[in-house]
């Protein structure tokens, strides 16, 4: 009885302090003529002020209370008698309305002070930045556009974040094309248009959810100017390149943004490495975390080969020797007020060249090997996507939305590499098909309550053919000596389908119950055949390396989620109960499993002020092993590596905990951010290896105990006397991982990273800027024995603009790697210059690429088995001479 009666108490202090009334009221002259933008001060009986507002255009305003009592509110503006009157306010009242007749008043002016309009606007959870200020001659793209202003970054590969969080999409006049895929727009648009962009917090990508989801997103909006609107505009771009003949770039974009229809077209041809895509990735499948209706959103299948290059540690650019074709078609239509349909086209062309060479130095567990590779790479691939959204408001408390996607790509990959001295060529032809719908249905069935109902169907098929000229496994079949070449069929299939129900219930006090049962099957199918050959004949399809596997997951779920707020602290608990039916069957044997687990996450959030927040979790997960851990037997998944699952089910368990303190915001002069993750699995995969050199052997095990730590830091902070943005950022990771090689006893390896970096930009308002900074990472591996090495990369960027005519820009890199002996420093330039024939219409540009003519590109790494030492060829210099037209 004592706990409920507290318990009582408490809710009841915390309805006291969350509750407010308002005072609401109209501000005119002695003729009832409303003015607008009058200060209302409210002060207490000691004077001092309590809040204040304005009123708006229409006169009228309003201010919210918490707290009875007396009060004084002080009515002034320009040209008006300032006004007191007092109040006696009772909380438990309803809301009071006041009329307020200010008596006009002449004066003389001492001096007179003109306040320019303000660059940047906040408006409750919408900062509007005015494009204008920012815009500059040189700002091709929306991209340049958003690197200049405060609070947003854009990274090398185009990744838009507002403050440390990437965006949620990138609209125009509050209408999505692209998602997550977004760079699309924001490499390709021209932002001459552009009235104002818009930075909106706290988004929603449900209308119907409005104030009430608890929602940390941020999304962009691109706002067009008025004369912009119901009409074609957009530009066409030609390149040619005045030092060969072989490279060109030609890209053009339209745009109509009418009442009822809108279009985006867009079209990229280039060979010159420009990657006018991003992630195709994002667009076809754009992840979201802790989004409502997001059932399906982390399904995705894994290839078994892949022949392409991992993300390296430069410019994707200087070693993109490609020939890309893009046709991007987009449209809105809305034929009525309640319906709208959006469409998206998709389609890429591409042909790919890569060059790597490498020395790789083995040592472990006794054995020591050093291998060669002269690695060439040609890609050709197409890709095909289209998407129709349609979404019906039935009305202001109902909406209907579906989403059908369909994707088909089919790409051929040929390698000639030269593996210590043996000329071999590996051909890997392969293909991805996919549907996709998505139905989701909104009520808002009372004003803070909303029930979405979604449902998904994913279909989702990989075929991989893949073969290789030469035979490097003698001794893993010493009884086929005479065979010369091996080959690899696989066929990776997914089907999805769930089905999920959502309550959201906002409490008057603020509080967020959340509520969602749900089903999830989903099936996979992996098949892979390898053969031994001789010529073409088939010698042989070793038992041991031949899959048939059949892998369902049907997960049965109830998620439970509620936000506790008290002031400026919140609290959130989450506990997610599952239970999975799962049903393995690898080569014709079959097993089932029924597991039943229990994920609980608590956190909280502390607003201490309007300068200081801190926000931490605690989770502990369990999750269930994937298709690509279960098969049974082995595949090929390189030219000399074989990878076996567990063939068995598993579920493993993980421990996270995270840390984020903000001081100050991203738009404030001054901001810092501190992000801590540590987890621990306390079950993981890793390999028991055997290592040869002309094969490798992985067999998937479950280790117990893994830890992970990252701490990173960002610290922004305007100086104003030099007018530049200053960024500094540190990080610093540790990973502990444990696997076995050669038959060695389980070893532990610990990797150790840490990072140190700044950035200073200017603002200048004069004909130049600059943009220069550097970072330094040291990357440590600790085993039996321990390697570390230290690069840097620097840069230094120079904008010019002479006159309204001219402009240029100056773009300078370093890059050294510390642990190499010789070769181990690098330098770029590039240039880009144009000069505006026609204001508006007709711009002759010259741009230059690689300037110094660095030919190639050497850099190291290190791993828990060794060295590696590689060579990456990059595209020659050249200067290309450009003429733009816009209309």
């Amino acid at each position: 009885m004592i706990k409920i009666r507290l318990l009582i108490i408490l809710v009841f202090l915390c309805n006291s302090i969350l509750a407010q009334n308002v005072i609401k009221g109209l501000t005119s002259d002695l003729t009832k003529k409303p003015i607008p933008f009058v200060s209302i001060t409210v002060k207490d009986a000691l004077n001092n002020n309590i809040t204040y507002t304005y009123s708006n255009e229409n006169g009228s305003f309003f201010l919210k209370l918490n707290k009875s009592g007396k009060y004084k509110i002080l009515f002034s503006s320009m040209g008006f008698k300032a006004k007191t009157i007092p109040l006696i306010f009772n909380i438990d009242e309803e809301d009071f309305f006041l009329n307020i007749s200010l008596e006009m008043e002449s004066f003389e002016l001492d001096e007179i002070i003109i306040n320019s309009e303000r660059i940047i606007k906040i408006k409750k959870d919408t900062v509007e930045v005015k494009v204008s200020k920012f815009l500059s001659s040189n700002d091709a793209t929306v991209e340049d556009l958003l690197k200049k202003i405060p609070g947003i970054t854009v990274d090398s590969e185009g990744t838009i974040k507002i403050g440390n969080q990437e965006i949620e999409k990138l609209m125009i006049d509050g209408d999505d094309f692209f998602e997550r895929g977004y760079k699309i727009l924001s490499k390709n648009m021209p932002p001459d248009q552009l009235e104002k962009i818009q930075i909106l917090q706290k988004y929603s990508n449900n209308r119907l959810l409005n104030n009430i989801e608890e929602s940390d997103k941020v999304a962009l909006n691109l706002v067009l100017k008025d004369d912009a609107k119901r009409q074609w505009f957009g530009n066409v771009s030609l390149g040619l390149d005045l030092l060969s003949a072989n490279r060109y770039h030609l890209k053009t974009y339209m745009m109509n943004f009418g009442k009822k229809n809108k279009y985006i077209l867009l079209s990229n041809f280039n060979n010159i490495g420009y990657d006018a895509t991003g992630d195709i990735n994002h667009l076809i499948k754009p992840l979201r975390f802790d989004e409502n209706a997001n059932i399906g959103d982390n399904q995705s299948m894994n290839s078994i080969m892949n022949l392409s290059p991992n993300q390296l540690s430069f410019k994707k650019s200087r070693t993109n020797f490609n020939n890309a074709e893009l046709v991007s078609l987009n449209a809105i239509f809305n034929p009525t007020e309640k319906i709208k349909i959006k469409t998206l086209g998709f389609f890429n062309w591409d042909e790919i060249d890569f060059f790597r060479n490498s020395i790789d130095v083995t040592n472990v567990n006794g054995t020591n090997f050093t291998n060669t590779q002269d690695f060439e790479l040609h890609n050709k691939n197409r890709v095909a996507f289209g998407k129709v959204d349609f979404i019906y408001n039935i009305s202001n408390t109902k909406m209907l939305e579906a989403t059908t996607k369909y994707n088909n790509g089919d790409f051929n990959d040929i390698s000639n590499l030269i593996f210590n001295g043996n000329s071999t060529i590996e051909n890997l032809q392969h293909q991805n098909t996919l549907f996709d719908q998505k139905i989701s249905y909104t009520n808002k069935f009372k004003d803070k309550k909303v029930f979405i109902l979604t449902g998904r169907y994913i279909d989702e098929k990989s075929p991989q053919n893949y073969t290789i000229n030469q035979f490097f496994y003698q001794d893993l079949f010493p009884s086929f000596s005479n065979a010369n070449n091996v080959s690899q069929q696989s066929t990776n299939q997914m089907q999805f389908s769930g089905i999920n129900a959502h309550l959201l219930d906002r409490k008057s006090n603020g509080n967020l119950l959340e509520l969602q049962i749900g089903n999830e099957f989903r099936k996979d199918k992996l098949s892979t055949t390898f053969s031994l050959l001789q010529d073409d004949l088939v010698l042989d399809n070793p038992n041991d390396y031949q899959n048939q596997t059949a892998y369902q997951v049907n997960d049965l779920y109830l998620k439970t989620k509620y936000h506790l707020k008290i002031n400026g602290f919140s609290i959130v608990g989450k506990l997610n109960i599952h239970q999975l039916f799962n049903r393995l069957e690898n080569n014709d044997l079959s097993n089932n499993q029924s597991p039943f687990f229990i994920n609980p996450s608590l956190g909280f959030d502390w607003e201490i002020n309007d300068n200081n927040k801190i926000i931490s979790s605690y989770s502990y997960n369990t999750t269930n092993a994937r298709t690509i851990d279960v098969f049974s037997n082995f595949v090929l998944t390189g030219f000399r590596s074989f990878l076996k699952g567990t063939g068995n089910f598993n579920q493993l368990n993980a421990s996270s905990l995270v840390f984020n303190y903000q001081l100050g915001n991203w738009n404030d002069r001054f901001f810092a951010n501190t992000f801590i993750l540590y987890s621990k699995n306390h079950d993981f995969f890793s390999t028991n290896s055997t290592i040869n050199q002309n094969f490798t052997l992985a067999e998937k095990i479950l280790i117990k105990d893994r830890e992970f730590i990252s701490i990173n830091s960002k610290l922004d902070y305007y100086i104003k006397f030099i007018s530049s943005n200053l960024k500094l950022k540190l990080g610093y990771t540790k990973s502990e991982f444990k696997n076995i090689v050669n038959n060695s006893a389980l070893r532990q390896i610990t990797s150790n990273n840490n990072s140190y970096g700044l950035e200073l930009r200017s603002g200048f308002k004069g004909f130049f800027n600059y943009h220069i900074g550097t970072k330094w990472t040291t990357t440590e591996i600790e085993t039996t024995i321990n390697n570390s090495f230290t690069n840097n990369v620097s840069f230094v960027d120079l904008s010019f603009v002479f006159n309204k005519k001219i402009d240029f820009q100056l773009q300078s890199e370093r890059y050294y790697f510390g642990n190499l002996q010789s070769d181990n420093t690098y330098y770029f330039l590039d240039f880009d210059a144009r000069y505006k024939l026609i204001e508006n219409k007709l711009t002759l540009g010259i741009t230059g690429k690689n300037l110094f003519n660095t030919e190639r590109f050497r850099n190291f790494s290190i791993s828990d088995i060794g060295t590696s030492a590689t060579e990456y060829r990059l595209l020659p210099r050249f200067v290309l001479l450009k003429l733009e037209y816009r209309f």
